[in-house]
């Protein structure tokens, strides 16, 4: 497997680069996370929308590139080393990805131009409290031709912002769909949550929504295919993310410990710092290695559940021990908020917790592996 980018993926990846450089520096982001609102920077989503990063995975037809998982990813990356306060992910991964892939000609036209032109954010409400996202226990009831939800999700990511949000629930007759949901419909209710990034959470309460059958993504007989991928992207993506995040403390950390001196000499020469920066290197190699097989696989159009259920494993659990290096190697500045590392620290354990942990990873690999047949099992 060659994971490297080719040109046109390159070129993206450097568009994206730079615009987060200019756009997305530590003065910017401080500015916007002490000012009035959600942790959330218009104007630079406005320059995401003014370059075409925000249509690298719509359709040509609805005014985008056309791309694949592998230049979304990328991005991703990005954004995670800038903790940039977008909500790229959610709408990108959580939205265009499934409309594009399941939704029918309506429901493309109806959203997927207008996320490329950067007027329209969309999220997906995946998770719930003490559920299992592959089994929600937010209800929808058949009413003649539509459906009535009730439940609730928690968190979900960028609500507040929403245009349009997509949500999974079990159908009275077993089966699993996702909704597209509009959160102005009676019935929703928006409860802002307080992210330990600062990023806007909701907890999203249905009573007896009304949704119609047209709203349906991939028709109800089709929704348990729609989960799974909409999982298997999401977190493939969190893990890109992850990525970005790791690399970014770890690149900020070595450059700390070469300046900053003690005893006439700069901490980078004593054994301690050393073996703890080079602890940290090897698991941000790993964290990139097993993400980047999970998002060659989606990309390729094979199976990715438990590859990425790996690399979400290595971010929850190795990436905490890389934030928490580059913190206690930093010292005191390490928690200061006039600099960028206690925000790469906020971010990782953030994702860690979403669309399940490190426990949760080990159950679904676990159940994968009980599930296969012994000699695919010896060369998992």
């Amino acid at each position: 497997m060659d994971f490297s980018y080719d040109e046109d993926q390159q070129s993206i990846v450097d568009l994206a680069r730079q615009i987060l450089a200019e756009q997305g520096s530590h003065e910017r982001q401080r500015a916007v996370e002490t000012h009035d609102g959600p942790r959330f920077d218009k104007a630079l989503w406005a320059q995401f929308a003014e370059s075409g990063l925000l249509g690298t995975a719509v359709p040509e037809a609805q005014g985008g590139a056309g791309l694949g998982f592998q230049e979304v990813a990328a991005i991703c990356e990005e954004i995670g080393r800038h903790t940039a306060a977008v909500p790229y992910i959610e709408t990108v991964l959580g939205g265009v990805l499934p409309i594009s892939e399941f939704g029918s000609e309506a429901q493309k036209e109806r959203w997927l131009a207008d996320v490329a032109e950067g007027t329209a954010i969309l999220t997906a409400a995946l998770q719930e409290d003490q559920s299992e996202p592959e089994a929600p226990s937010t209800s929808a009831r058949r009413d003649g031709d539509d459906f009535v939800l009730s439940g609730s999700k928690i968190p979900v990511p960028a609500a507040e912002l929403a245009d349009c949000i997509l949500v999974s629930a079990s159908v009275d007759d077993g089966d699993v769909a996702i909704f597209l949901l509009d959160p102005k419909s009676a019935g929703v209710t928006l409860v802002p949550l307080e992210a330990m990034t600062g990023q806007p959470n909701s907890l999203l309460q249905l009573d007896g929504v009304r949704v119609a059958a047209s709203d349906v993504l991939g028709g109800v007989e089709g929704g348990r295919v729609v989960l799974e991928s909409m999982l298997v992207r999401a977190t493939a993506g969190q893990c890109a993310q992850g990525v970005g995040i790791c690399e970014a403390a770890l690149d900020k950390t070595s450059e700390y410990i070469k300046e900053r001196k003690q005893f006439g000499q700069p901490i980078a020469m004593f054994q301690a710092v050393g073996h703890r920066a080079a602890d940290a290197f090897i698991d941000v190699t790993a964290i990139r290695i097993t993400t980047q097989q999970a998002c060659w696989r989606i990309a390729a159009g094979l199976p990715a559940v438990r590859e990425t259920a790996l690399a979400k494993y290595w971010v929850a659990e190795a990436g905490a021990r890389v934030v928490a290096a580059a913190q206690h190697l930093h010292g005191g500045m390490g928690v200061d908020r006039d600099y960028p590392v206690h925000r790469y620290y906020l971010w990782a354990k953030q994702l860690e917790l979403d669309l399940g942990g490190t426990t949760e990873q080990l159950r679904r690999i676990g159940k994968i592996l009980a599930e296969m047949p012994l000699d695919e099992a010896s060369t998992f």
